[in-house]
């Protein structure tokens, strides 16, 4: 796939708690231009889950846009989405595949260069790496990364010819810092949010160089 420069990350429970509707704030994204997103719902029920999935994998496709399910494979399979991202304890990517396929997108999160190291023989299209900067959306135990990792990180990809995604505390003054630095990509997850989510998105993509007008 070609691999948009700005990775929106739809966290259900964080929209929830600014009073958003998760569907509007989807649209919005993809009105404004965004053409990579993933869906989280940690505390959402499977059914609920699968519903919300279904809604987006749709509309998803009807913009050319590449949809992500965050953990669930089996969901991810029954809705359409494009892929499935994983993490650390979650299914292994080999494992993902034997649920989602050989041409779905799937995606691994690595926190500590061995892990790093680790991803690039796993049967992934692309690795995430951070958190970057500091942030309240990362589980306990996962250390900033700073831009040295992600530099570090941009060699060790490159030899497989692998895209990466730099996530955590990025915000829209830094984004094209961690750009810079060599990452494929930037994940968003709270600052996507401030203010109104399609001017915000909008505001990503020119500062990322997919908007010009």
């Amino acid at each position: 796939m070609l691999f948009p420069k700005l990775y929106a990350i739809l966290d259900v429970d964080l929209i929830a708690v600014r009073g958003l509707d998760a569907d509007a704030v989807f649209d919005a994204w993809l009105d404004a231009g965004v053409r990579l997103i993933q869906l989280r719902a940690k505390s959402l029920p499977s059914g609920a889950f699968l519903d919300l999935a279904t809604r987006l994998a749709a509309r998803a496709r009807a913009s050319s846009a590449t949809f992500i399910v965050n953990d669930r494979a089996d969901l991810a399979r029954l809705a359409g989405a494009g892929g499935v991202h994983v993490g650390q304890d979650d299914l292994s990517p080999a494992d993902v595949r034997r649920v989602v396929g050989a041409d779905a997108v799937v995606g691994l999160s690595t926190h500590t260069a061995d892990q790093l190291r680790a991803a690039l023989d796993e049967p992934v299209d692309y690795v995430a790496v951070g958190a970057v900067f500091a942030t309240s959306m990362m589980p306990a135990g996962h250390p900033t990364v700073g831009l040295d990792f992600v530099r570090a990180a941009a060699v060790a990809t490159a030899s497989r010819g692998l895209p990466f995604v730099a996530i955590g505390g990025i915000r829209l003054d830094t984004a094209l810092a961690v750009l810079e630095a060599g990452a494929s990509a930037v994940a968003v997850i709270s600052d996507l949010l401030v203010g109104d989510p399609r001017e915000r998105a909008r505001s990503y993509l020119k500062v990322v160089g997919e908007l010009t007008l």
